[in-house]
């Protein structure tokens, strides 16, 4: 199996500014194909911003999916070779969702829209998402797709996990206060799906939030493999393999000491999370 290159933009966005985060999303894309990323990663909301006061304030620079934006990014993509994922507000209908949208040169691949809405930002004011999870072969690497406050829900990254998931993309908004979040949370997924991470976050402020960055990409085990410390724009690459996640059997001592975090669940057991 082929390694998989793939690229985490941490940068910041302009509220409600669609057209120059456009812009910036794809100077930083072709940057990334520039250095051999197959996939690149952008933040929760990249296309317009997150601090909205109001659904009536962010409904203007909503777009529907497929729309004028993802149009442009097939575009880039399509000329580079390469696949994009971006946070965006999508409008259908009269409903508002916070989501993201897996793009490549063929256009639209798939989208997500944020199933837990914490009580921030422009998550006021959308609708939870009403897709069901979700895993998209890319053609030798397998993408599930979650945003920001989903990543708090194990049940989240488990589901992607049991549809086959090598890797699980996370776009964020992390402001200060998600310093614990950042330490251990998706650290701990990884390591108890046993699949790689990459949770990309936003810097920059807005309406009296700041953005932290630290974004980071994690390896099976729950090690780094890629991150940055820092509340500045980067760009973190890392080489997946995507063999190593589909073998959830880890074998320390041969018929002493073997784990496996698949086989070894008891779903019997676990029905009062479907009933609380």
């Amino acid at each position: 199996m082929s390694l998989w290159k793939i690229a985490a933009v941490q940068m910041d966005c302009r509220l409600g500014e669609p057209r120059a985060n456009l812009s910036e999303i794809l100077a930083r894309l072709r940057e990334a194909a520039g250095h051999g990323a197959r996939l690149v990663v952008f933040p929760e909301c990249a296309l317009t911003g997150y601090c909205f006061e109001s659904k009536e304030e962010a409904w203007p620079h909503a777009e529907p999916i497929p729309g004028s934006s993802t149009l442009a990014i097939a575009e880039e993509c399509k000329r580079l070779g390469v696949l994009a994922v971006v946070g965006m507000l999508e409008s259908d209908g009269d409903q508002l969702f916070n989501a993201a949208v897996l793009v490549g040169g063929q256009g639209v691949a798939a989208r997500y829209r944020k199933i837990h809405l914490p009580y921030l930002g422009v998550d006021r004011f959308t609708t939870p998402g009403d897709r069901p999870f979700a895993v998209h072969d890319l053609g030798g690497l397998k993408l599930g797709m979650s945003i920001c406050y989903d990543g708090s829900f194990p049940e989240a990254t488990r589901c992607l996990m049991l549809l086959g998931a090598d890797l699980v993309v996370l776009p964020t908004n992390w402001p200060t206060g998600a310093s614990s979040t950042v330490q251990y949370l998706i650290q701990a997924r990884a390591l108890e799906n046993l699949l790689y991470f990459a949770a990309v976050n936003r810097v920059g402020q807005e309406r009296g939030f700041r953005f932290i960055g630290r974004s980071r990409i994690v390896d099976c085990n729950g090690e780094l493999l890629a991150g940055t410390e820092t509340d500045e724009p980067a760009i973190l690459y890392a080489e997946l393999n995507p063999d190593k996640p589909r073998n959830k059997r880890i074998v320390h001592i041969p018929g002493k000491y073997e784990i496996d975090r698949l086989a070894h669940r008891r779903p019997e057991m676990y029905e009062i999370i479907s009933r609380k």
